[in-house]
């Protein structure tokens, strides 16, 4: 699911190679780290898995023992997630809950009523801290756009006669 979760929001070119961190040193202060159960891709068993939240990213791992030489299983672009909240109620599991992207959510389960709020409080805050980054970066300057429209609308061609009635 998290590599569709990447091709969704990114498209199928700047998808990770295996093993590729994004830069982000995973392996230590994360933000947030410990165990969840989600649920496959394409076989939907549940696997428990580690997990850790670093620099906009979601890691998952197979074991807890991360090293500057572990390999994520898979990794989610926080950034490109709209919603984190529960989900007992979809997926008729204690301590659900989703993530959502525009095209696709997942779903985990937390060991604990305590541990599900920390996560949502933890994606969420990252969502929200790491979509503000990308606001930031994407800024248009609406007066140069509107300078640069006005001089090319003043340097076509000027109106035939049938044009001015």
């Amino acid at each position: 699911m998290a590599v569709s979760l990447w091709r969704s929001v990114f498209g199928s070119a700047a998808l990770a190679a295996p093993g590729e961190d994004g830069g982000v040193a995973f392996w230590s202060n994360p933000e947030r780290n410990g165990w969840l159960t989600k649920q496959g891709e394409y076989i939907k068993t549940w696997r428990r898995r580690w997990f850790v939240l670093k620099q906009g990213k979601l890691f998952w791992f197979k074991d807890s023992q991360v090293t500057r030489a572990s390999v994520p299983r898979g990794v989610i672009p926080v950034a490109a997630c709209l919603t984190v909240k529960g989900a007992e109620d979809v997926i008729n599991r204690a301590f659900a809950f989703e993530l959502s992207t525009r095209s696709e959510t997942m779903y985990f389960i937390a060991d604990s009523e305590k541990e599900k709020e920390e996560w949502i409080n933890s994606i969420g805050r990252s969502i929200v801290q790491h979509s503000r980054s990308l606001a930031d970066a994407e800024v248009v300057d609406y007066d140069s756009a509107k300078r640069t429209a006005t001089t090319s609308s003043s340097t076509d061609a000027k109106p035939s006669n049938a044009d001015q009635e």
